[in-house]
């Protein structure tokens, strides 16, 4: 799987164009972006009058559209930089804005100064973490994108791990979850994660063995049929799960790392004497 954040531009175009220079097959992938764009600010909507759960799963399946906008462009050879900027817009405000928002209406005004900061902290460091992504598309030097790694912690994942007290908060009723301080600093921990230089798993790091690979279809059948009875109970272990992988990506990666770096010594030729 490529990064969440990644900008749909490349690939070929469609002869059929409209009067603005937009391909007509372009159309159907900047649907599914601005629909997500919708779903993030209906997102806080629901959050303005209470309607906490719609607010969260409006967020999710924003992040839902997000994960599929970019394959459809690309197999519909319909990427275009409209629909690059459209998608890193979209972004920013599904994962950076609405989710600070919608934190800060649940808890964080609870302690309105800080909680603001909390909130602001989360919004920009998305929006920074998209200005990286974007700064480097064209660069040839990614050592983490070249190993099959991503660099931090993806826009839309954030936004999931920035709920996580709201899953728990709703799950079981505990107020404690709700405590802005705690949630100020989850939010804080969250941003940081999101602009840092830690190699986070992808797909493309992910190499199930093949004696393994029909556990794990039945695996992600479970997940979705918990998601339909449990859905709270199960987003907190998703996020979990996702949390205990952050440490394997680093190690992973060192390891990847020092392999290719043995390889590269090995393949040097020596120099004249």
């Amino acid at each position: 799987m490529s990064d969440p954040d990644e900008p749909r531009v490349r690939g070929g175009f469609s002869d059929a164009r409209l009067p603005g220079g937009l391909t007509l097959r372009a159309l159907i992938p900047n649907a599914i972006t601005s629909a997500a764009l919708c779903c993030g600010l209906t997102g806080i909507r629901f959050a303005i009058h209470g309607d906490w759960e719609k607010s969260v799963m409006a967020v999710i399946l924003a992040g839902m559209l997000d994960g599929i906008d970019g394959r459809i462009a690309r197999l519909l050879k319909a990427q275009s930089r409209f629909g690059a900027e459209l998608d890193s817009l979209a972004d920013a405000i599904s994962f950076g804005v609405a989710p600070a928002l919608i934190v800060f209406l649940w808890s964080l005004q609870g302690v309105a100064r800080l909680g603001w900061f909390a909130a602001l902290a989360f919004a920009i460091c998305c929006v920074l973490r998209l200005a990286r992504f974007n700064a480097r598309i064209d660069m040839v030097d990614q050592p983490h994108k070249e190993a099959g790694f991503l660099t931090g912690v993806p826009a839309p994942v954030g936004a999931g791990l920035a709920f996580l007290p709201m899953y728990l908060w709703i799950a079981s009723g505990e107020e404690l979850f709700r405590e802005p301080r705690l949630v100020g600093v989850w939010l804080a921990l969250i941003a940081f994660l999101m602009i840092s230089s830690v190699a986070t798993m992808s797909w493309k790091s992910l190499r199930p063995r093949k004696t393994i690979r029909l556990e794990i279809i039945a695996a992600v059948g479970l997940i979705f049929a918990a998601l339909l009875t449990e859905p709270w109970l199960t987003l907190v272990g998703i996020c979990v799960l996702y949390l205990l992988m952050l440490p394997v990506g680093v190690v992973s990666y060192a390891r990847v790392k020092r392999q290719r770096g043995v390889r590269a010594a090995a393949e040097t030729p020596p120099s004249a004497g």
